[in-house]
């Protein structure tokens, strides 16, 4: 072999995988790639691409990971980028996913392929993977493969994408299917004929019980109650199951705060630089860590599982009603849960719904249900209301009459936190109403939704991608921001005005700039039910929403760093002697469910919208929500308690 064809040899290889929706393409790709692979945008397009490599026998592979489509006509940005990648050209193999359970939609998928003159005319070599083997047997259903393969007169592969056994199959068949010419000129096939003729049904009513439980789950009265009962049972193992594992990575941080600081203070470094670095930066990510963790480590594996299992669809389903009578897509309904998460992957998530419109409504009023970051907020105002005032100082807050046990504190705070949630997901209704009847006029489109069937989920798999693909993401984000917010927290605190005759300003922590700034900011918190100190927290807490509690003691405290507050006794006290009431809480959980986004979501906004127009919209509709809400709220609250 010459150097030339040497060279050509090394060459990576590209593979395109084409296929309908919730088929498994994805599964195979990650099985097949690994951790070889990356995610951007198809050029000029909002849709994601993925692409990854894998070898072998000392080959490079390059595999793309096609957009789902149904058809080739293309009637969504999905189905233009499948058809237009198709037909340029760039893949050398092209291989169609298609599912077991329904042969028939995924053969005329692969004929409306085989019609491409691109494919024809340059003999593109095409692999048929049948995908979910293993459910269709199940489901007693029993495919002829080798008279399918003598029929299409391609490669056709028998396939269980979650098996290594398959994955080992299918990289065999690429490699001994590169370099072939097939000739379709003479192919022509029925899909519906030949699905019939190579698909035998042992178990007729194989779909029964899956269409029974769809019926309830579904069902316009018990899907509704279905959705409420497992959104509070998630945030009450959520709740319930937080507690232990943050209390000890709370201890476990501030130990080594300790030893942090008397390390710096063995090298000789000034006080003030172990004030700034140790107990300004290193401290706020300490509460970041130890508050955000675990919630989150509880949360998303949680939320995994049920997209796993396949409910998440079902979801979109069941308000799809309410979004079109807001003239909105259901499939915001999707995005909406993705904002639980976090508002700036439910942001992306928006590029799923086809109608630039509609995609615009989704990602406005996105930010009005409470993402992974205000979540240990909420919970930390709803434990509050639980608490009751036996001190002087907590006289104002309204004692809960007789002994309740921890368990029923627990359900009861998952209870308000679920009811809290419905008044965010009412309150994205509302406002996606407002939007297209005024801003954003128009009619709902119609689109297709695929309900795919329930399968087991892979608990090993589920925890694994839930930690390293949300967990850890969105805590590495939340971090990134809270290292230099607890700079800056550390400097106001400790920086104070003295006037020009005296330099203008000095480190003190007396009359401190965070003082001067909590001072201007009283009449309109007090308006709202709240103080100038908790509209400057949520104002510096713009970075990262976890920080915004810390910001208050620290201010309350005029510590000029934050204290160690995991006593909730000595917590209700402190806020207690500051005005606080259950007015209060209740007006700062409010203000906490609708206020403007962070910073890492206005950013996506403005990138995926491209207008700095609609971004200042996404962040004056939640604040002025959440100040009317406040304002009526506590106008009401003083008239009928005090």
């Amino acid at each position: 072999m010459d150097d030339k064809e040497q060279n050509l040899s090394k060459q990576p290889i590209t593979i395109a995988l084409a296929g309908n929706p919730n088929v498994g393409k994805s599964t195979i790709f990650n099985g097949l790639t690994g951790m070889r692979q990356h995610t951007g945008n198809w050029p000029g397009k909002t849709v994601a691409q993925a692409q990854g490599t894998f070898s072998m026998s000392g080959q490079e592979y390059r595999l793309i990971d096609l957009p789902g489509t149904y058809s080739l006509a293309s009637h969504s940005e999905e189905e233009e980028i499948a058809r237009d990648y198709i037909c340029s050209g760039s893949a050398q193999i092209l291989m169609i996913v298609c599912d077991g359970t329904c042969l028939e939609r995924g053969l005329h998928l692969l004929k409306q392929i085989i019609s491409l003159d691109q494919v024809k005319d340059t003999g593109t070599p095409l692999i048929l993977c049948i995908n979910l083997c293993d459910e269709a047997n199940k489901k007693g259903i029993e495919i002829d493969f080798r008279l399918l393969q003598d029929v299409l007169q391609i490669p056709v592969i028998n396939c269980c994408a979650r098996c290594a056994g398959s994955l080992n199959l299918i990289r065999q068949c690429i490699a001994d299917t590169y370099g072939q010419h097939f000739s379709y000129n003479c192919l022509d096939f029925c899909p519906k004929q030949l699905a019939q003729e190579t698909v035998r049904y042992t178990r007729p009513n194989y779909r029964r019980q899956e269409e029974i439980v769809d019926r309830i789950v579904t069902g316009p009265i018990t899907g509704g109650i279905i959705m409420f009962l497992l959104l509070l049972g998630v945030f009450w193992l959520t709740l319930s199951g937080a507690n232990i594992p943050s209390s000890m990575l709370w201890d476990a941080l501030f130990w080594l705060e300790a030893r942090l600081a008397a390390l710096m203070e063995t090298i000789g470094s000034p006080q003030w630089l172990i004030e700034a670095l140790v107990y300004g930066v290193y401290r706020v990510l300490a509460w970041v860590i130890s508050v955000m963790l675990p919630p989150m480590a509880i949360f998303f594996p949680l939320f995994t599982l049920l997209e796993d299992l396949g409910y998440l669809p079902r979801i979109a389903f069941n308000m799809d009603p309410a979004f079109r009578c807001c003239h909105a897509c259901g499939k915001q309904c999707l995005t909406t849960v993705m904002g639980f998460g976090c508002n700036a992957a439910g942001v992306v998530g928006c590029r799923i719904i086809d109608s630039p419109r509609e995609r615009l409504i989704a990602i406005l009023t996105n930010s009005l249900v409470p993402c992974n970051g205000r979540l240990p907020t909420l919970f930390l105002m709803i434990t509050l209301l639980f608490m009751a005032g036996n001190t002087p100082a907590t006289a104002s807050w309204i004692a809960i009459p007789g002994n309740i046990s921890p368990a029923t504190v627990s359900l009861l705070s998952a209870l308000l936190l679920t009811l809290v949630i419905i008044l965010g997901i009412g309150a994205t209704l509302a406002a996606s109403w407002f939007l297209s009847h005024t801003l954003l006029k128009g009619l709902p489109s119609a689109f297709t939704l695929e309900l795919p069937p329930y399968r087991r989920p892979q608990i090993g798999k589920v925890i694994v991608r839930s930690i390293f693909d949300r967990t850890l993401f969105v805590l590495a984000r939340a971090v990134a921001v809270a290292a230099p917010a607890g700079l800056i927290i550390w400097l106001l605190a400790n920086i104070s005005y003295v006037g020009p005759e005296n330099g203008w300003f000095a480190l003190s922590r007396i009359s401190s700039l965070l003082s001067i700034i909590t001072g201007i900011l009283n009449p309109l918190g007090h308006l709202m039910g709240l103080d100038g100190v908790i509209l400057a927290a949520f104002i510096l807490g713009f970075p990262a929403n976890e920080i915004v509690v810390p910001i208050i003691l620290m201010t309350y405290l005029q510590s000029g760093f934050l204290l160690e507050m995991n006593d909730s006794s000595a917590l209700l006290e402190l806020l207690a002697a500051h005005g606080w009431t259950r007015l209060t809480a209740i007006c700062m959980m409010i203000f906490c469910l609708f206020h403007w986004p962070c910073s890492t979501t206005i950013l996506t906004i403005k990138k995926e919208t491209g207008s700095w127009k609609w971004t200042i919209v996404s962040v004056l509709l939640p604040t002025l929500l959440g100040m009317i809400l406040c304002m009526l709220v506590a106008g009401i609250g003083r008239i009928v308690f005090y």
